[in-house]
């Protein structure tokens, strides 16, 4: 995650009225706001694969997926309005079932995605695994499946909520696999997913020495 904006502690409402003027596009945890990095080119055609895939098996469906611009905030629900608890994140890739549910009468902060899905850099991996996938697995209730898409080699790997409250991980790193998210009804074919990616070239193997006699 990048550094925040400055060392000012803003509140959430606070956040969302600077975040809606503002052109670049912002992250908010427990009052300070991050600047979100630009992507590169391996991310941008990942998150387009994403989507298109998403969108075409889920057409006529109860689900849709939605862009990465839109917000979701996963924090206790407080009434204060001067409360700096939460995090407003953009996840890559959301998809949610049946009738959105939003923060505000501004529609741009959903409340009950139902898969969300990251695309991996190096400046935001740490907290895609860390401390975002702990907020969204403490706070969201709706939330079943959660992927974490690498974009210098292929993988994918699949957290999905079971029964017990526990997350199963799966790891699909085969181009010709896919990955099956039984709660929408999806599966992503790796190859699809990272149609036009090129990855960067593997380190040359280093021979082993020969033994000496």
């Amino acid at each position: 995650m990048a550094l925040p904006q400055s060392k000012l502690i803003y509140t959430a409402e606070e956040y969302l009225v600077f975040e809606r003027e503002a052109v670049e596009r912002h992250e908010y945890l427990d009052g300070e706001i991050y600047e979100m990095a630009g992507e590169s080119l391996a991310h941008g055609d990942i998150c387009t694969n994403l989507v298109r895939e998403l969108s075409n098996q889920l057409r006529g469906t109860r689900c849709r997926a939605l862009s990465k611009d839109m917000k979701v905030r996963s924090g206790p629900l407080l009434e204060a309005s001067r409360s700096t608890k939460g995090l407003f994140s953009y996840p890559d890739v959301v998809v949610v079932c049946g009738e959105p549910q939003f923060y505000d009468a501004r529609r741009d902060v959903l409340l009950n995605p139902n898969v969300i899905i990251e695309v991996l850099s190096p400046s935001t991996e740490a907290f895609d695994r860390g401390e975002k996938f702990l907020r969204y697995r403490t706070h969201l209730a709706s939330l079943t499946d959660y992927l974490l898409v690498s974009q210098d080699k292929c993988l994918i790997e699949h957290y999905r909520r079971m029964n017990d409250r526990r997350w199963e991980l799966i790891f699909v790193e085969e181009m010709e696999s896919g990955v099956q998210i039984a709660s929408i009804d999806c599966r992503l074919r790796l190859a699809d997913v990272y149609d036009r990616v090129t990855f960067p070239d593997a380190p040359p193997e280093i021979p082993e020495a020969e033994n000496e006699n």
